[in-house]
């Protein structure tokens, strides 16, 4: 049978190893057997449900290894009653897994194939998803911390576009981490009809969901991917992780978000980002996708970053949405305090605002920090996002007696 190798770039040889895509296959069957161990189920033992994914469940449990004791594991199990292609699309990710093996990329034990139900068998990261954490820990981390991790998942990225392998999916939802606050990418199972188009490295997809937020504007309109576009989806996680979880493009519908990146619209620098971090997104966000970085590169300047930390003082001037693209959804006067605070995720001071006797959006033009403090805000994080929205909202009041509306439409 013949395998087809996916070079990444033309011209590009000599290398060690070079990512197989299952689809190329005639028998995906014979993908997992190439690129998995099977694991004996007696060595497993499922301790509790974590989560809910495609397939099934993912639970946390213990995988016993000859010589070497327990292993704390993730297991995710394909559902009872799943069809075969649903068996097959499974698996497949087990043979994508299953050819990587890097400190940030998560790692594949093994599989069981030949008892129900069929799992899929992980290291285990105790922190979770990326962006949870995030939203959990908001603002308690230094930059520092957090170009530690981008670090890590650039690195990540380097060795996976160096065995020519296009994520198609990168997000802070698809990485892990684990009690050492170390990032590992993971998710290789958004399964898509794939064309390969070996004169310009770029896979064309022939349908399926685009997560728009994250995806490069020339994969969006033609639906094709390449490294330099999952380097686009790395700078909207820079953005996700600068910002502890923000949601890209905040509630803008999807169309708005297509309809203002190609306009020229950039997300502007998070509270306190400091300036050479921001200008790495908007090198990451070039519109001609030969003029974005490669991973290498990437990685490279976070490095200089963390070497040099006074190339962290200069802060980013803070940019509100309006100066940027006049054109798209706002936050306004119109609001409701209450829908103001869920937008931004701060929903929890809901009950806090309203004793203060902050009733409208006016009055929340003007709150100062000393405010955020009565009102018991005292996690910096919160009250540097509070106020990021506060000041943005005061710049709009200020310079436009005709205020722009909320955009429905929260679409991931």
């Amino acid at each position: 049978m013949d395998v087809i190798t996916i070079p990444l770039f033309a011209g590009q040889t000599n290398r060690v190893k070079t990512y197989v895509d299952p689809h190329t296959y005639e028998d995906p069957r014979q993908a997992v057997k190439e690129f998995t161990k099977e694991i004996d189920v007696s060595c497993i033992t499922i301790e509790a449900v974590i989560g809910g994914g495609e397939f099934g469940d993912v639970c946390k449990g213990k995988l016993r290894m000859p010589n070497k004791g327990d292993m704390c594991v993730a297991i995710k199990t394909l559902k009872p009653g799943a069809s075969e292609r649903n068996r097959l699309e499974f698996l497949t990710e087990a043979s994508i897994m299953g050819q990587f093996e890097d400190p940030n990329v998560i790692f594949l034990e093994g599989v069981v194939t030949k008892s129900n139900p069929i799992m899929i068998v992980t290291e285990y990261m105790e922190n979770g998803s990326l962006d949870t954490f995030l939203r959990a820990n908001d603002g308690k981390l230094t930059v520092m911390q957090l170009l530690g991790m981008l670090r890590g998942i650039a690195s990540g990225m380097t060795y996976l576009s160096e065995m020519s392998y296009i994520h198609r999916d990168l997000a802070a939802r698809n990485i892990l981490v684990n009690e050492d606050l170390v990032c590992k990418v993971a998710d290789f199972g958004l399964s898509r009809e794939v064309e390969y188009d070996t004169s310009e490295g770029a896979y064309t997809t022939r349908g399926g969901k685009i997560p728009v937020r994250w995806t490069a504007p020339e994969a969006i309109a033609f639906r094709k991917f390449t490294s330099a576009s999952d380097v686009w989806s790395f700078g909207v996680l820079m953005w996700e992780v600068i910002s502890y979880g923000e949601r890209p493009y905040w509630n803008w519908s999807n169309q708005d978000v297509i309809k203002a990146v190609d306009r020229g619209y950039r997300l502007p620098p998070p509270m306190d980002c400091p300036e050479a971090v921001h200008q790495l997104m908007l090198d990451s966000w070039q519109k001609d996708r030969k003029n974005r970085p490669k991973f290498a590169a990437v990685r490279n300047t976070i490095d200089r970053l963390m070497q040099s930390p006074e190339l962290l003082r200069k802060l980013a001037k803070p940019i509100t949405a309006s100066m940027t693209d006049p054109e798209m959804p706002e936050v306004t006067s119109h609001m409701t305090v209450s829908q103001w605070l869920q937008l931004i995720k701060m929903d929890r001071y809901t009950e806090a605002f309203a004793q203060k006797g902050v009733h409208n959006m006016e009055q929340v033009a003007w709150l100062t920090f000393a405010d955020l403090q009565e009102m018991g805000v005292t996690l910096v994080g919160h009250q540097k996002k509070i106020m990021s929205s506060v000041q943005s909202l005061r710049a709009r009041l200020e310079g436009s007696t005709s205020p722009l509306h909320v955009s429905e439409g929260f679409l991931v």
